[in-house]
């Protein structure tokens, strides 16, 4: 199951692309059906994006501690499952902060374009006033802070192929927002970090 995952987390990259080539698409299809398949592809590789991310988290694979204690939490859902008091401590934290960026990201967009990839406007204020991808720095946190959560090792090992995969659709998307946007998309590029947050606004 993890392997299959991670096979079908990259294999979501070719769709997040053509969902992202609305003049491409809408110059060869029409702009009707452009528009449509956009939104297809964009549906797609969006919700493939975080359920093969899930599956990478929940798949069968060896644990890990940090250090190995043995102190730990039971909690029964459907089955006895135990995690480990540290990592509890370390990973809602990082699992918190993920989410809120994800959280605030997607408000901010709108849950629309979250999906179908197809802004309307260059968002520079919020939370995109400090980072130009919120969500994709929150996915990363929020599976990191999951995979410590669960003692995941192969999740967390995984972690630079994921850090590799977002990078390319961050890089996808502002190539074709520069082609949409032109030198608006541009200033913004240069005045906000693509990944990592800046702390303080420039004055």
């Amino acid at each position: 199951m993890f392997l299959t995952s991670v096979i079908g987390l990259i294999s979501i990259i070719p769709f997040y692309f053509w969902s992202l080539e609305h003049i491409k698409l809408q110059d060869r299809y029409g702009q009707q059906k452009g528009k449509k398949l956009t939104t297809i592809f964009g549906l797609i590789s969006g919700w493939g994006f975080f359920l093969f991310l899930f599956g990478i988290w929940i798949s069968p694979q060896p644990k890990f501690t940090i250090p190995k204690i043995s102190a730990s939490l039971d909690f029964i859902l459907f089955f006895s499952f135990s995690i480990s008091v540290l990592h509890l401590i370390i990973s809602i934290p990082i699992i918190f902060i993920g989410a809120w960026f994800g959280i605030v990201g997607v408000k901010e967009t709108t849950l629309k374009v979250a999906e179908t990839h197809r802004p309307e406007e260059v968002i520079s204020n919020g939370i995109y006033s400090r980072i130009r991808h919120p969500q994709y720095f929150g996915a990363i946190l929020s599976h990191i802070g999951i995979s410590i959560l669960l003692s995941s090792l192969y999740s967390i090992l995984a972690t630079p192929i994921i850090m590799l995969i977002v990078y390319l659709l961050s890089w996808k998307e502002e190539k074709e927002l520069l082609k949409e946007f032109g030198k608006k998309f541009e200033n913004y590029k240069n005045s906000v970090p693509m990944l990592i947050p800046k702390l303080r606004k420039r004055r």
